[in-house]
C-alpha cells in the first residue's frame, strides 16, 4: 500500500494494543501492521527466513524491518530494559517512538541516546501521536514537551557545555553545509570555523561521546536535542 505508513505497538497492556489497534485504524494514511507484548515477540514474526520461532528469536540478517515506525512501551515486564529494546529495533531499520506513562528525563535522554526517534507520554491525544508518527517517518524526528524539556534539563557528564558559537558551527556543519558555507553564515574564516568545530569535537571525546564525521556530529546533534 504505498504511501501508507505501517505503524507496529509493542506494550504488554492488552487493552492498551487493542485500543491503540482500534485507535489508529481510523487514521487515514495509517495503518498497524503488528502489535506485540515484548520485543522478541515482534521480531520473531518480522519478515525473514531466519527470524526464528520463539517469542525471543532475534531476526536473521535477511530479515526486514517490522513496520515502518515501532511504538515502543518504556517498562515492559518481560525483565527487558528500554536501551537494549530500542537497539535491537533500530538494528532492523525501523524507526521508534517511545511511549510511556511519565515522563522520566533520564530514561529519555537514555532512549534517544540509544537510537529512540522521539518519546511521547500516553497522556497524548490523537493527533499528537499521529503527528509525531508521521515527523519521525518522515525523518525530522518529533520534538515533544517531554523530550524538549528532559533535553533542557540534562546537566549530566555526558553532554558536553558549548558556546553558543560552537552551536551554531555544529548545527550548520551536522545539518549538511560545508564548513566554508557555515563559517561565511557566521560570519567568521573557515580556519576559525575548524577551531571552533575541534573544540566541539574535543569536547564529545572528554564526555565519552566521541563524534569523529559529519555523521557522529549529525547523531549528537539529534541525541542532545540542539535542533529543538
Amino acid at each position: 500500500m504505498a504511501g501508507v505508513i505501517g505503524v507496529a505497538v509493542v506494550d504488554d497492556d492488552r487493552m492498551l494494543l487493542d485500543g491503540m489497534r482500534s485507535w489508529l485504524g481510523g487514521v487515514p494514511g495509517l495503518r498497524v501492521v503488528a502489535t506485540a507484548a515484548t520485543v522478541g515477540e515482534l521480531l520473531a514474526a518480522a519478515p525473514g527466513p531466519d527470524a526464528g520461532p520463539g517469542p525471543d528469536a532475534a531476526p536473521g540478517p535477511d530479515a526486514g524491518p517490522p513496520a515502518d515506525i515501532v511504538l515502543l512501551d518504556l517498562l515492559l515486564r518481560d525483565g527487558s530494559t528500554p536501551t537494549d529494546n530500542i537497539r535491537r529495533l533500530v538494528a532492523t531499520g525501523t524507526r521508534v517512538l517511545m511511549i510511556s506513562t511519565v515522563p522520566d528525563r533520564t530514561r529519555i535522554i537514555e532512549s534517544v541516546r540509544a537510537g529512540a526517534d522521539g518519546y511521547l507520554t500516553k497522556d497524548n491525544d490523537l493527533p499528537t501521536l499521529v503527528a509525531a508518527v508521521k515527523d519521525i517517518v518522515a525523518g525530522h524526528g518529533s520534538h515533544s514537551p517531554e523530550l524538549a524539556f528532559a533535553c533542557a534539563h540534562d546537566s549530566s557528564p555526558t553532554r558536553p557545555s558549548l558556546s553558543p558559537r560552537e552551536r551554531q558551527i555544529l548545527l550548520d556543519y551536522a545539518s549538511g553545509m560545508t564548513l566554508k558555507s557555515a563559517a561565511r553564515r557566521a560570519g567568521i574564516t573557515v580556519y576559525t570555523a575548524k577551531d571552533y568545530l575541534d573544540r566541539v569535537k574535543a569536547k564529545y571525546r572528554q564526555a565519552g561521546r566521541p563524534a569523529y564525521t559529519k555523521i557522529d556530529l549529525a547523531r549528537r546533534v539529534r541525541e542532545d536535542c540542539l535542533d529543538a
